[in-house]
C-alpha cells in the first residue's frame, strides 16, 4: 500500500484565543484523503500556551514530528515558512476598544500632522506670493488671493493625494497596491522577523525534542 502524503502550508504569523495551539492554527493541511487532513488539523502542537505567555515561536519541524507520531504511516512535506510565530489574543471586550481607540488617534495624527505639514510646507515657500507674482505678471492685474491659480493648484493638490493613496471614500481606484501599502507589509514583515528572533533568544521557540 503507497504512502499517503500530506502537505503543510505554514503561516508566517497566526493569533489563537484559547489553548491548546492546533495543528490548524499554525499551518494549512492539504491531502488527498479529507478525513485525514481534518484528524491532523486537530492534532495538538502546543498543549499549554496562556496570555502570560504573550507569543512563542513554532518550529515545523515540531509540527512534522507531532504528525508521524500519530499517523506513523504517512509522508509530510513542508511547503510554507520553517517557523510560525503565534501570539495569544483572548478577544477581551477591554482589548477591542483599545484597538479601536487606538486606530482612531492614528487617523487622528495622519491627519491633522499631513494637514499642518502642507500648510507649513506653503507658508515656507511664501505660495500665496508667488501666486500672486504669477498672476501679476501674466494677467498684469493684481491678485485678490482667489484666482484661477490658487483654485487649480487646489483641485491639482486633491487629485494628487486621491491617486496616491488609490482611495476615493472606501473604493479602491485600481487594483495595484498603494506605496502606503507596500510600505506597511514591508514594516510588518520586518517586525514579524524581529519577533521570531527574539523569541529564539529568549528560549520561546517549541522545537523538537
Amino acid at each position: 500500500m503507497d504512502k499517503k502524503t500530506v502537505y503543510l502550508k505554514a503561516e508566517r504569523k497566526t493569533e489563537v484565543h484559547s489553548a491548546p495551539v492546533f495543528v490548524k492554527d499554525i499551518a494549512r493541511v492539504a491531502c488527498s484523503d479529507a478525513g485525514l487532513a481534518r484528524e491532523i488539523g486537530q492534532l495538538v502542537a502546543v498543549e499549554n500556551f496562556t496570555k502570560e505567555d504573550g507569543r512563542i515561536v513554532i518550529t515545523i519541524l515540531k509540527v512534522i514530528d507531532t504528525i508521524i507520531k500519530a499517523f506513523p504511516e504517512i509522508d509530510v512535506e513542508s511547503l510554507g515558512e520553517s517557523e510560525t510565530l503565534v501570539i495569544f489574543d483572548d478577544e477581551d471586550e477591554m482589548g477591542r476598544i483599545k484597538e479601536i481607540g487606538l486606530i482612531v488617534f492614528v487617523a487622528a495624527i495622519c491627519f491633522f500632522g499631513t494637514a499642518f505639514t502642507i500648510m507649513a510646507f506653503h507658508n515656507d515657500i511664501g505660495i500665496q506670493d508667488v501666486f500672486s507674482n504669477v498672476y501679476e505678471m501674466v494677467t498684469g492685474e493684481t491678485s485678490n488671493g482667489i484666482t484661477i491659480l490658487e483654485v487649480s493648484y487646489s483641485i491639482g493638490l486633491a487629485a494628487g493625494i486621491i491617486i496616491f493613496f488609490n482611495h476615493i471614500g472606501g473604493r479602491r481606484i485600481t487594483k495595484d497596491p498603494t506605496p502606503v501599502e507596500v510600505e506597511m507589509r514591508l514594516y510588518e514583515n520586518d517586525v514579524d522577523t524581529t519577533l521570531v528572533e527574539s523569541c529564539g533568544r529568549k528560549g520561546n521557540t517549541v522545537d523538537v525534542d
